[in-house]
């Protein structure tokens, strides 16, 4: 999953350019700047490699993998102060 911080966005196409699987497009939307931020095509092909991420000058990028989406909170027990555990 790509998240664009669209109003960060200048519009120099980078990261479209540059993806190796061809994953992104010019949006339909504007931002305040009047220009199209990226967005992942209709047929995501994005295999998380970070490029668009690492290429950004504005760091308006960012690359959350699916495993990051999908990681559940997992309780942490603590042990007791001043026992032992057996």
């Amino acid at each position: 999953m790509i998240e664009v911080k669209d109003d960060w966005c200048k519009g120099c196409n980078i990261c479209i350019e540059r993806c190796p699987v061809n994953a992104l497009e010019e949006s339909d939307r504007l931002n305040k700047k009047g220009i199209r931020p990226p967005q992942l095509k209709k047929n995501n092909e994005c295999n998380d490699c970070r490029l668009c991420e690492l290429l950004c000058p504005d760091l308006a990028i960012s690359v959350i993998s699916d495993k990051e989406v999908k990681k559940e909170d997992k309780k942490i027990l603590l042990r007791p102060v001043g026992g032992t555990i057996k």
